[in-house]
């Protein structure tokens, strides 16, 4: 599915599930094993960093924070650590968290605003941390694009398992999930023709484009204000942006609404009305066609099929 590898840098900290950390490099290993078997072109390389050391310059398609099973690092992480973080995210790295590695993915910042889970007990003491944050502790799992965050302790697995069916498909999830025995039905309805877009293409300007549309995507799209923002002329942004994402800013923008659509499709039982209005359109029968359009279901035949619950 995808041409180049997927690297992964997980984080050590103090405190952190030392186990989640072998798992994830298990996990990515059998990934490789399964795409080897089926001849896909994606492959996982995973590196392991301490917060001590971290590489100064190296690039990576995700960075991974584990739960914690003792202390309380995760709480005042390093502000080196922070900054490093930001460093990355600025550069295209996809930030993952699970368990309490939420706490460390909200003091850079980049989540404030934005869907966010954790362990169910400390979700009121990451509310009262991060105020800004929305999050909901009853999700197992949210990918918001370039920040993805998964609950419970043991949710590193959920995590692993999200990112090899966004990277290399949803039938390598499934085999490798009959390897490791895990259920993965709840997931493969999730990998109905969704938007996963890469942001470890190397151009920075349209990162933050990107970035940028994540995190407004409600609001009308302005190519003059995105310009601005990535300090690029119009001409020059539409040219780099479709050259790397391989969309027009409109149409990227389309598609994150029409995820987001999918999700509260899947999750919720608001109307199509609600939801509508909620990822950033006015007219519903607009909505309608560009989800169809999309996704080839309308969204009430999206919903009979893989909707949430009734």
């Amino acid at each position: 599915m995808q041409s180049t590898p997927v690297s992964v840098l997980v984080i050590d900290y103090p405190g952190a599930m030392q186990s989640a950390i072998a798992g994830w490099k298990d996990l990515f290993a059998l990934a490789n094993r399964v795409t080897e078997e089926d001849a896909a072109e994606a492959r996982f390389i995973v590196d392991c960093a301490h917060v001590d050391h971290l590489p100064a310059n190296a690039a990576y398609t995700l960075v991974l924070l584990p739960p914690s099973v003792e202390g309380d690092y995760y709480c005042t992480p390093a502000n080196a650590l922070i900054d490093w973080l930001l460093q990355r995210h600025r550069q295209g790295s996809v930030l993952c968290s699970a368990c309490a590695g939420s706490f460390i993915l909200a003091a850079t910042g980049l989540v404030d605003g934005r869907p966010v889970t954790t362990h169910w007990a400390l979700a009121n003491e990451l509310a009262d941390a991060y105020p800004q944050l929305r999050l909901d502790a009853q999700e197992i799992l949210v990918n918001d694009g370039d920040i993805i965050s998964a609950g419970g302790l043991m949710s590193w697995v959920d995590l692993g398992l999200e990112i090899v069916a966004q990277y290399a498909g949803a039938a390598t999830m499934r085999k490798l999930g009959r390897y490791m025995i895990v259920d993965t039905a709840k997931r493969q309805q999730q990998y109905y023709s969704s938007f996963s877009p890469r942001f470890d293409h190397g151009d920075a300007a349209v990162v933050k484009a990107q970035h940028f549309l994540q995190q407004h995507y409600t609001k009308p799209l302005r190519i003059p204000d995105l310009a601005k923002h990535t300090h690029l002329s119009e001409r020059t942004l539409l040219r780099r942006f479709t050259e790397n994402t391989e969309l027009s800013p409109l149409m990227y923008l389309q598609r994150v609404r029409v995820q987001k659509a999918c999700d509260l499709l899947e999750s919720s039982q608001q109307s199509i009305e609600s939801i509508t209005y909620q990822v950033g359109y006015n007219d519903v029968s607009a909505f309608r066609k560009i989800f169809k359009r999309t996704m080839g279901l309308s969204p009430a035949e999206f919903r009979l099929r893989f909707g949430g619950p009734r």
